[in-house]
């Protein structure tokens, strides 16, 4: 019975794959492969599957002109909630729902059916509908979540936390002199580094990692999942990263650096109590000298 059933689902007109907790393909039926030119025996990241997909203008059909941003777009909204549910285009005309489904692992399961019969004028409503929502919830220099996108992932780990006693980091992050660069170099500079930052940092991150910008120079990341000793070296990397960036092609020799406040959610906190750990952590990073991680 179990291997009519791996027969039949390998055989479904349904597009199926699944992830792992580093978004890495570990299965695919054939109509997945036939739609997103796989392999049977490839494990691409998301990531890269995507930017195959755009360079080869096949599989799916990405509308844009500077894919890196619409990555870090993506990527900012992959694996944040348990199950989501969206539309999308294929390259050979086909307009498919795809829904995510995040599993208790860290890893994802994708379900994909063809909805190319839908009439023209409920897809274009469904579309504008939901580019609307997209932009409500994102940056509009990052491409990252906003402040109140982020903030209300925030509320829903906190609550996933409580009710299940996963552990929870916090981790506030404020680019170091920046009024200085802006002062110094000028705004667009300034734009280029906060936007430099964030490719450095969302690589680094999995899939269900929050990762927001506050306002300014100021971020936030959430690390479901994540022990104390688990995040300072999440953390560290992440400066170490941001500390060998160079941005400014014209300025060669120009270099930045962040820093951290972090605080681990504690049973019965709720999210002023954490974030103000997190705030008086990064507080006292900037005291000691900059460029350096605390916890709280």
């Amino acid at each position: 019975m179990a291997s009519k059933l791996q027969a039949a689902l390998h055989e479904s007109p349904v597009l199926l794959a699944l992830f792992d907790r580093h978004d890495r393909l570990r299965y695919a039926n054939a109509a997945f492969c036939q739609a997103y030119d796989v392999a049977p025996d490839e494990t691409l990241s998301w990531s890269e599957l995507m930017r195959r997909n755009y360079q080869r203008c096949i599989g799916a059909l990405i509308y844009t002109h500077d894919f890196e941003a619409w990555l870090v777009s993506a990527r900012s909204r992959r694996g944040k909630q348990p199950y989501r549910a969206f539309e999308a285009d294929l390259t050979d005309g086909r307009w498919i729902w795809m829904t995510e489904a995040m599993q208790p692992d860290g890893s994802m399961v994708c379900v994909a059916t063809d909805m190319s019969e839908l009439k023209v004028s409920e897809r274009e409503l469904r579309q504008a509908r939901d580019m609307a929502q997209r932009a409500a919830q994102t940056d509009p220099l990052t491409s990252i979540s906003n402040r109140s996108c982020i903030m209300q992932l925030f509320e829903q780990l906190l609550g996933r936390a409580e009710a299940t006693g996963m552990p929870l980091a916090v981790a506030i992050i404020d680019l170091d002199h920046f009024k200085q660069i802006n002062d110094r170099l000028g705004h667009p500079a300034g734009d280029r580094v906060i936007i430099d930052f964030v490719q450095r940092i969302q690589p680094m991150l999995r899939p269900h990692d929050g990762f927001g910008r506050l306002g300014g120079e100021e971020f936030l990341l959430l690390l479901p999942g994540y022990s104390s000793s688990e995040a300072e070296l999440s953390l560290r990397a992440m400066l170490a990263a941001v500390e060998a960036s160079r941005p400014l092609a014209e300025q060669p020799g120009f270099g930045y650096t962040c820093s951290a406040g972090l605080a681990l959610w504690r049973p019965g906190d709720d999210l002023a109590q954490v974030y103000a750990r997190a705030d008086i952590a990064l507080y006292q990073a900037k005291a000691t000298g900059r460029n350096t991680l605390c916890r709280h």
